[in-house]
């Protein structure tokens, strides 16, 4: 069934807000209209739902009424079948945009990469897999930021730690966390021979401040010079920034900046995220429960997807879709599986939530 009274309290949550808009006292409050206004935004997909479910509702009665008479009998069927195939995609929508919001899917997202199993393959994936979601960044209008990254000797990335801001970027990248396996032939192997090798993807919201405080007195703090290939672009200044999270044990060491200060500030911004993916995963069972459901080897220690490149073939294996077009997918083009991702999960969400209720009207 449809929460009829939730959202009739939706809509006189979005006339109270147009009123406070409208309010001097409120316009003079920017920061207080910047939160009305996003507030607004949030529900307004919900309101107008909602005002397509009535009008449908209404349509549906005028056509009902209509049976009775022999002149209309005919056409009024037709019409009804039609409000009752558009009432039931309008209640689906509903239920979608009633489920309980992630409060991390608006945040900027820390993306990690690191090489797994397969030594100068598996750094040569890693550096693959990180051109992908940079490409894929650039069509989705996004902004990627290295915070600090670590080649390989022979090419590659050892493991890059990036920070990617833009619209809703960690409820479009959330599912990409895991064990990546690529199946290719290496540029090194002369006998043409196939190996596999994995690359390891996490995907952490952002912390701000007031998602995670820590005590200075929790911290070691340990500077030396920059490490690097060679060359003149080495940096010899003492600027490389290592900090130790005492109670966690934690270590982040960022290197990238010639500046310390930039170090610093980089390495607390990947410490406090992944102490926030901590603090989450252990205050709430639910989430943690609810993302291994859902998509089904969501844990980082399983393989989640398989990247094989003489069939040109990409298999994600928590929803059973499979591609041939790798060559696309390598070139950002991963739209398709996140969205396939993504709707897997709605749709479970939606069982877990309403049940037998799906199959159900108003």
């Amino acid at each position: 069934m449809i929460p009829v009274d939730k959202l009739e309290a939706v809509l006189r949550r979005r006339s109270e807000i147009d009123d406070l808009m409208c309010d001097p006292k409120v316009i003079a409050d920017s920061s207080r209209i910047q939160k009305l206004s996003r507030e607004r935004s949030s529900i307004l997909p919900l309101v107008d739902a909602f005002g397509t479910w009535q009008d449908t509702e209404r349509k549906i009665r005028e056509a009902r009424d209509l049976l009775a008479d022999p002149d209309f009998a005919a056409m009024a069927r037709e019409e009804l079948a039609e409000l009752e195939t558009r009432r039931t995609a309008v209640e689906e929508q509903l239920r979608l945009l009633l489920l309980p919001k992630d409060p991390n899917d608006d945040k900027n997202t820390l993306l990690e990469i690191r090489a797994g199993t397969g030594g100068e393959e598996a750094a040569l994936f890693a550096a693959d897999l990180f051109r992908m979601y940079g490409r894929f960044a650039e069509t989705s209008g996004w902004k990627v930021e290295v915070l600090s990254s670590s080649d390989a000797a022979a090419g590659g990335l050892k493991e890059v730690v990036a920070l990617v801001t833009g619209d809703r970027v960690y409820s479009r990248l959330k599912f990409e966390g895991g064990v990546h396996r690529v199946q290719r032939v290496p540029a090194t192997e002369a006998q043409g021979r196939i190996h596999t090798s994995t690359a390891t993807v996490a995907v952490l919201p952002e912390a701000d401040d007031v998602d995670v405080q820590i005590d200075d007195k929790d911290l070691r703090y340990d500077i030396a010079a920059s490490g690097g290939p060679g060359g003149q672009g080495v940096n010899t200044t003492n600027s490389a920034v290592q900090i130790t999270h005492l109670p966690t044990g934690m270590i982040v060491k960022c290197q990238d900046e010639r500046s310390q200060i930039k170090n610093r500030a980089r390495a607390l911004k990947i410490l406090k995220s992944r102490l926030l993916d901590i603090a989450q995963r252990e205050q709430s069972d639910a989430i943690r429960d609810e993302r291994r459901d859902m998509v089904k080897g969501g844990e980082r220690s399983e393989k989640i997807r398989t990247y094989n490149f003489p069939q040109n073939r990409i298999t994600d294996h928590r929803v059973g879709l499979t591609l041939y077009k790798l060559d696309r997918v390598m070139e950002g083009d991963i739209g398709e599986l996140v969205d396939a991702l993504v709707s897997f999960n709605q749709a479970a969400r939606i069982n877990s939530e309403h049940g037998t209720d799906l199959a159900g009207s108003s």
